[in-house]
């Protein structure tokens, strides 16, 4: 008769060698994409080019290599991709596998922007709002932030709340900061979270809660926030 600990180690091995047969799977279809995309890209077709380009980027089942994945993208962009558009301007941006250059960032992210890529909208309201590579605008910044924040993008939600609290390119208001800080606490940013805690706080654009507070400052404990941990505590003491 097999005891408790037998079956503990057979179980054990069972799920050592299904990951095994699934790493292994997943490398194989790795190794396939890897092949199809090269081909299509040959043929110079956009979203081959964009996804090999993703490949070397990433490193995913080819060594990483930010050139490759530089000219990749460039093939694509220069094909109206979007996504490739958006991810030469990032790597403009930071000096990935080409020369840094905000003025190129700017110009592809807004070619992205264009046509509705919510990634690029979004880091292009961050350009700017510091001015980097354009004319600092908190006008065109705000309207950018809305363009991706209305495609979900949780990043552009919150720093649309803190142009809203802060009446940076929009008419002030508490109210649609914490609209905006609430659609990105919901898909977990902790930024927006720990603001709109605060604002539960103090009764600012939101009905006053320490209840609703705690649970928001509580989340972004857990997430790791230093802040979040703090105000918990505190609330905790009242």
């Amino acid at each position: 008769m097999i005891n408790i600990k037998t079956m503990k180690i057979i179980e054990k091995g069972i799920k050592v060698t299904y990951m095994k047969k699934l790493l292994l799977a997943l490398l194989v279809l790795t190794v396939i994409s890897f092949a199809l995309y090269q081909k299509a890209s040959n043929q110079r077709n956009a979203a081959a080019q964009y996804n090999l380009g993703i490949m070397y980027d990433k490193g995913q089942g080819v060594k990483q290599n930010y050139v490759k994945a530089a000219k990749l993208y460039k093939k694509a962009a220069d094909q109206e991709h979007a996504g490739a558009q958006a991810n030469l301007g990032f790597m403009y941006y930071y000096g990935q596998g080409v020369t840094q250059n905000y003025i190129k960032t700017a110009k592809l992210y807004q070619k992205a922007s264009n046509q509705g890529n919510a990634l690029a909208q979004y880091n292009l309201g961050i350009m700017y709002e510091k001015g980097q590579g354009v004319k600092q605008s908190y006008v065109k910044a705000a309207k950018l932030y809305k363009k991706a924040a209305d495609q979900g993008d949780a990043g552009a939600q919150a720093n649309l709340g803190i142009m809203y609290e802060k009446g940076q390119g929009v008419k002030q208001s508490d109210v649609e900061a914490a609209k905006f800080y609430q659609k990105a606490a919901n898909q977990g940013d902790t930024s927006a979270q720990n603001k709109l805690g605060f604002m539960y706080v103090k009764g600012q654009g939101v009905k006053q809660s320490d209840v609703k507070a705690k649970e928001l400052f509580r989340k972004t404990c857990d997430g790791g926030s230093e802040w979040g941990c703090k105000a918990y505590a505190i609330l905790n003491k009242r």
